[in-house]
C-alpha cells in the first residue's frame, strides 16, 4: 500500500514540476497532493471495505463508485485554474494535467504500475515538445504574405517601406516589374513589395486602409 502512495506522489510530483516551472496556478502541490489523494480514495475503494463485506455476506459492493466520484469530483480544481480574460483563455492544459493526475492516482491505486508510468511519459511529452510545436506553428499561421505594386515616381521606394514599418509590416523583397515613359519624358518605375504581415498586430480590414492612405501603392494582391 505504502508503494502506491510514493509512486503516485513521485509520478504526479514530476507533471506538478513541469506546470510549476512554467509559472502556471496548479503547480507541483496541487499536482501532488491530487495524485495522492485519488490513490487513496482507489485503494479505500478496493480494501477499505473487506472486514465489512466478510461480515456480511449478502451485501455486494461496487469498488468503482468511488473513483467515479473521484473523476467528476475533481472538476472544481479544473475549473479554477481556467482564466477568461476577454477573447483569451487559460488554463486549460494545467485544467487537463490535473484532470490526468487524478487518474493516474487511480490506477497507481489498482496496481498497474506499467500503464502509469506510460502515461507519465506521454504526458510530459505532450506538455513539453508539442508546447514547442504549437509556438512555432502558431508563429506561421499568423504570419501572411501580400504583393504590393508602387510607384515610385511619386515618392522614394525607400519612403515607402518607412511608412510600412511604422504598422509592423516586414518588406521582404522588392522587385521592379516594369517602367513606363510620360509624353513630357517622365518614367515611372513599378515594383513589387513582398510584405511579410502578423495579422494579429493588424486585421486585414486595416491594413488594406493603411496601403489605400499611402498614395504610391497602386496594387495589392
Amino acid at each position: 500500500m505504502f508503494s502506491r502512495i510514493l509512486i503516485a506522489a513521485l509520478l504526479c510530483g514530476v507533471i506538478g514540476l513541469e506546470r510549476e516551472f512554467k509559472n502556471h496556478p496548479a503547480g507541483f502541490r496541487t499536482h501532488l497532493l491530487v495524485g495522492i489523494g485519488s490513490c487513496l480514495m482507489m485503494i479505500l475503494s478496493l480494501y477499505g471495505f473487506e472486514h465489512y463485506l466478510e461480515d456480511h455476506k449478502a451485501v455486494q459492493f461496487d469498488p468503482s463508485r468511488i473513483p467515479s466520484y473521484v473523476i467528476s469530483g475533481i472538476g472544481f480544481l479544473g475549473g479554477g485554474t481556467i482564466l477568461v480574460k476577454g477573447a483569451t483563455v487559460r488554463g486549460l492544459t494545467t485544467a487537463a494535467s490535473i484532470w490526468i493526475v487524478a487518474g493516474l492516482g487511480l490506477i497507481i491505486g489498482s496496481g498497474m504500475y506499467i500503464l502509469a508510468f506510460f502515461t507519465t511519459i506521454i504526458v510530459l511529452m505532450c506538455l513539453i515538445f508539442l508546447n514547442r510545436l504549437e509556438k512555432y506553428m502558431y508563429v506561421k499561421k499568423t504570419r501572411r504574405k501580400m504583393k504590393v505594386v508602387v510607384n515610385s515616381n511619386k515618392s522614394s521606394i525607400d519612403e515607402v517601406i518607412q511608412r510600412l514599418s511604422t504598422y509592423n509590416i516586414k518588406t521582404n523583397s522588392i522587385v521592379m516589374t516594369s517602367s513606363r515613359k510620360d509624353r513630357e519624358g517622365n518614367v515611372t518605375f513599378y515594383y513589387q513589395l513582398d510584405i511579410n504581415i502578423n495579422i494579429h498586430s493588424i486585421g486585414y480590414e486595416k491594413l488594406e486602409l493603411v496601403l489605400k492612405e499611402i498614395k504610391e501603392v497602386e496594387k495589392i494582391f
